[in-house]
């Protein structure tokens, strides 16, 4: 009797194949790896906590200094989606002394418009009308010119002609230059100038506007803050940010009137002790990455709302932290105080069953990252 023998079948692949296979998933492997550190170096960290910054400073605002904070930092985000703030206007007996234009199908202003010189206010926005036309010395009553975003590269020399003008507002236009007859303009009590580009200096004729409240010439490329501007008696409101600012002029205090300061988005390096002369100063807000010197009596004086952004809270150099540890303590206190709130604030959306205990646990985590590994 034979006995039938089982062959036992043993597949035989090819080791190229095993090899071009484990070749593939490294491959992969490292794609990922890749694309989870470029996550990781393109994370909203910095933006999140920037973010807490100013929430809990504005939890020691007012709400009108709330609201003027918003406006200012946000400014940038709103010109982008075409949302600028505005005044309300809205006054039926006067709306016959109000001349608006719209839109980028203007290129020129309407002919008839010269000769209705009873105007007070123009509101000429987003059209591509290159210029002002010389023709407005003729609008003695005009109190308000308001033409931003409208690709203006100059401003004509009979604006100084407008002796009667309180508003001046230029913004997210291309002007290289402002005109000295400008300073003319003695009644003018607000003027902004705000992202135009290339905009370096004023002139000093512009000392003579002794009624100016509130200057705006942010988003520009000003190394300094102008002569002309500290001598300008009544100011009230500075905005000076995001322009090319590394220090502050020691006569700053000249600025008697002075109540709100915007530095932010500067690489100003310190704040000269005469800025504690400023006894009307109510608000200063300051990019606080390369401040190394401030006064104490800025930081301790309680009627003064001192908000330092940090717009890098990442210090890849190691250099020595402005702020000392005790600040820092309280710093990290504070966000997690404010944080907690903010949790509880949630009620219903949040899960019931996480107690308050789990809460800190996560917010210790959080400091101990953020201090001891990324800074």
């Amino acid at each position: 009797m034979k006995a039938d023998r089982f062959g036992i079948d043993i597949p035989v692949y090819d080791l190229s194949l095993i090899r071009q296979m484990w070749e593939g998933r490294v491959k992969k492997y490292k794609q990922r790896q890749k694309k989870e550190e470029e996550r990781i170096s393109k994370s909203a960290l910095a933006k999140v906590n920037q973010q807490w910054q100013y929430r809990i400073a504005c939890r020691k605002l007012k709400s009108a200094e709330v609201t003027a904070l918003q406006c200012y930092l946000d400014r940038s985000t709103l010109s982008q989606i075409h949302i600028l703030p505005t005044e309300n206007t809205d006054n039926d007996a006067d709306k016959k002394f109000i001349f608006e234009l719209n839109g980028k199908n203007w290129m020129k202003l309407p002919e008839d418009l010269q000769y209705m010189t009873y105007l007070k206010e123009w509101h000429i926005h987003g059209t591509r009308i290159p210029e002002i036309p010389t023709y407005i010395e003729a609008f003695v009553d005009l109190q308000v010119l308001d033409v931003p975003k409208n690709g203006l590269t100059k401003l004509p020399p009979e604006i100084g002609k407008l002796i009667n003008l309180r508003e001046l507002r230029v913004n997210y236009n291309k002007l290289l230059r402002i005109p000295p007859e400008l300073g003319e303009c003695e009644n003018l009590e607000r003027l902004e100038m705000t992202a135009n580009g290339n905009l370096a200096e004023l002139p000093f004729e512009l000392s003579n506007l002794k009624k100016l409240k509130h200057l705006d010439v942010a988003e520009n490329q000003f190394a300094g803050i102008p002569v002309c501007v500290l001598r300008m008696e009544s100011l009230k409101c500075l905005d000076i940010s995001n322009n090319r600012l590394k220090d502050l002029p020691e006569d700053i205090d000249r600025l008697e009137a002075l109540e709100t300061l915007f530095l932010h988005r500067n690489k100003v390096r310190y704040v000269p002790m005469t800025m504690t002369n400023l006894v009307h100063l109510k608000m200063l807000v300051i990019s606080a990455d390369e401040l190394y010197s401030i006064p104490s009596q800025l930081i301790d004086n309680p009627n003064i709302k001192l908000i330092r952004l940090y717009d890098n809270p990442i210090n890849t150099e190691n250099e020595d932290m402005s702020m000392d540890s005790e600040a820092q303590e309280g710093r990290d206190k504070e966000f997690m105080k404010t944080y907690i709130e903010t949790l509880q604030d949630r009620g219903d959306n949040d899960d019931k069953s996480m107690n308050l205990n789990s809460i800190y646990i996560y917010i210790y985590i959080y400091i101990y990252i953020y201090i001891y590994i990324l800074v």
